[in-house]
């Protein structure tokens, strides 16, 4: 009788650890099933770059996973009976159906976080998925020239999505809203690096500056101030598929499912979890981030884990750590923020055309290794990264 394996999400993580499953077992004692709601895979890490009107090529699941013998359902995941070992999908047309697993991976990510801010959830715009990255896309393609668009949120994706904006459309007025300082995640070359692209591409900064309203025309600071915005991009942070905080998985407070080094949930064995949806630890102690950077290891740690324990194998041991930081500012320009292995930056970065072209290498060899997800082991990882930085000095020596 086959092993049935489930795996929730055809994202990133969810796409590589079903693929690296299937190069691991045999075909004949493992039945895995790929469930996700959207017939393509998609590339979030250039949502920005789809709402600003950049057309991304289609990249069909069904055939990123033919000749694998991995069974693809589109679907919406609606339940998981993490006690009885089932799943409930609805398919499009309207029908529910149960399935059972014995192991089950789960990879259902994470979307916006409006963070309860009044006026977010009805006037704000979303880029954490493809559909609000189009509906955004359309909001902005009508917009007349000189109108504000307002970027509330500075992290990673809050500086993508503004300077891609800005570059895209220098004829509108882009600002970004910073809780805090503008790059004050990055070293001092790093933030002024990201400072002086900003300044060149016109966006109006107001830092230290807690949002507490959103409205159709304008977004509402702490200290009473209003910033004029016919457009709100809300990206203040992920918030977790709630579907995990409502079965008996063991999960933190804010619904992300608590695992161990293997990726194993603390609380049921036959369940793994990898992606924005895993809380688990890592250098330092430390949460690891949601972040593609931190969820391709993970898939690659609980696949090769659950083929280790169905066939007798050596589990992996490998610590998910971290080396870069890779911000693209605009197609023409980026910056590569050298870290330690706890995500802490350090003097070292890459920036200009040359971290531009490092930064597109880095989401072309993503999708990539979604296709080709037996390469990750140790060694190869460490070559991998090694050629990488090896390629930036080289894009960066001659450019």
């Amino acid at each position: 009788m086959q092993h049935r394996i489930i795996v929730l999400g055809a994202g990133y993580t969810g796409a590589i650890a079903a693929g690296r499953l299937a190069r691991r077992l045999h075909r004949d004692e493992v039945a895995i099933t790929l469930v996700n709601a959207e017939p393509d895979f998609v590339e979030r890490v250039r949502m920005h770059q789809l709402a600003v009107g950049q057309d991304l090529a289609p990249r069909p699941l069904s055939e990123m996973f033919e000749g694998t013998g991995v069974e693809l359902r589109i679907a919406e995941v609606t339940g998981v009976d993490a006690d009885r070992r089932t799943v409930t999908v609805a398919e499009e047309h309207g029908s529910t159906e149960e399935l059972p697993y014995d192991t089950l991976v789960y990879a259902l990510g994470s979307g916006w976080d409006d963070q309860g801010v009044a006026g977010t959830a009805e006037h704000a715009h979303e880029i954490a998925s493809r559909p609000g990255a189009l509906r955004l896309r359309e909001r902005l393609a009508g917009l007349e020239a000189g109108r504000p668009v307002v970027v509330v949120g500075a992290g990673l994706t809050g500086v993508e999505a503004a300077t891609e904006l800005a570059e895209a459309r220098p004829d509108l007025a882009v600002a970004l809203v910073a809780r805090g300082g503008l790059g004050d995640w990055l070293s001092d070359k790093g933030r002024e690096h990201l400072r002086k692209v900003v300044g060149n591409l016109g966006i109006t900064v107001h830092e230290n500056a807690a949002v507490t309203g959103v409205g159709a025309d304008r977004v509402t600071t702490a200290d009473g101030a209003a910033v004029p915005a016919a457009v709100t991009v809300w990206t203040t942070g992920f918030a977790v598929h709630p579907i995990a905080r409502a079965t008996t998985l063991e999960t933190t407070g804010t619904g992300r499912i608590v695992v161990d080094s293997t990726m194993r949930s603390l609380s049921h064995p036959d369940v793994y979890v990898v992606g924005d949806a895993a809380m688990a630890m890592g250098p330092g102690d430390k949460p690891l981030r949601m972040s593609c950077a931190s969820g391709t290891p993970a898939a690659w740690q609980a696949a090769d884990a659950i083929a280790a324990r169905l066939t007798g194998g050596k589990l992996p041991n490998v610590s998910v750590r971290y080396y870069n930081q890779c911000v693209s500012l605009g197609r023409k320009e980026g910056l590569i923020q050298y870290v330690t292995a706890d995500d802490r930056a350090v003097d070292a970065t890459l920036t200009g055309r040359p971290a531009a072209l490092y930064k597109e290498l880095v989401c072309k060899g993503a999708v990539w290794g979604v296709a080709n997800p037996t390469l990750g082991l140790p060694g190869r990882r460490r070559h991998l990264v090694a050629e990488a930085d090896r390629a930036g000095a080289a894009v960066k020596a001659v450019a």
